[in-house]
């Protein structure tokens, strides 16, 4: 197998957009949506049945009620935030199976699709022309 097609496949294996996120929990698969940005935007507007866990406090203590077997989705604002990143990071380091969403919340908007929270939306899509 030839390196480009190798470093798709790991792209695909670690990285998760809007339409396949909304397409998984639609399918209620073993996935849990977390948001890694502080308590203030969790409350402010988050993705449905999201929790939240800012990235800053994850340690195995904060961790040790999540399911293992479950794949965490990290999300954070957007393409200016790193909170995702480094959520996702701290979560495989403690043992989790772990993606990132692309785009964070702001392409998840962007696709249409609808949020909760003090400025909730109530968005539009069902299906992404992804």
């Amino acid at each position: 197998m030839n390196e480009q097609i190798k470093y798709y496949e790991s792209k695909l294996t670690y990285e998760m957009d809007p339409s396949d996120l909304f397409a998984s929990l639609e399918l209620d698969t073993d996935l849990v949506v977390v948001d890694t940005r502080q308590a203030f935007g969790y409350e402010k507007e988050h993705i449905p049945t999201s929790i939240n866990l800012p990235h800053r406090e994850m340690t195995a203590e904060s961790t040790q009620h999540l399911d293992k077997t479950k794949t965490y989705v990290c999300y954070c604002d957007g393409i200016g935030c790193n909170a995702s990143t480094k959520g996702a990071l701290k979560l495989a380091g403690l043992g989790f199976k772990v993606k990132e969403l692309m785009g964070g919340i702001e392409w998840w908007k962007f696709d249409g699709y609808a949020t909760e929270g003090a400025m909730s939306t109530a968005g539009e899509a069902v299906q992404c022309a992804c």
